[in-house]
């Protein structure tokens, strides 16, 4: 996988990724949630819906709507393992490491980050 500042600008080039964006409801959550709770659901939603070799219903798992980090991993093209291939070369059926894991978590909160920057009451994600 690239750099984070590279996949998000290669990212913003796609005329399908770069049609997603948080709606209000989701930059709520966000703001209700706090940075942490939505760092752990992104780590979650990886490690059970990205992770496995073969993960159940693999290209359908990840909703469209529903979650702030549901509408990132859409956008930053980490929804399944068909576009963790296309776009990070990162074979299919084999589990992710967790060095990957972490890696896509931390591109998915740095697209959450640039979103929330629109947001009046702005909080900034953790560190990673």
């Amino acid at each position: 996988m690239s750099t984070i500042n590279e996949a998000l600008d290669k990212l913003s080039k796609s005329q399908f990724r770069s049609k997603f964006h948080l709606n209000e409801a989701d930059k709520k959550y966000i703001i209700d949630k706090g940075t942490a709770t939505i760092k752990s659901h992104a780590e979650e939603f990886v490690r059970l819906r990205l992770a496995p070799a073969s993960p159940k219903n693999d290209g359908k798992q990840t909703p469209m709507r529903g979650h702030p980090v549901f509408v990132a991993q859409h956008a930053c093209a980490c929804c399944c393992r068909g576009c963790l291939k296309k776009w990070y070369n990162v074979p299919q059926g084999v589990e992710l490491s967790d060095e990957q894991q972490k890696r896509i978590v931390n591109l998915i909160l740095a697209w959450i980050e640039k979103e929330m920057k629109s947001t009046k009451h702005y909080t900034k994600i953790p560190s990673r």
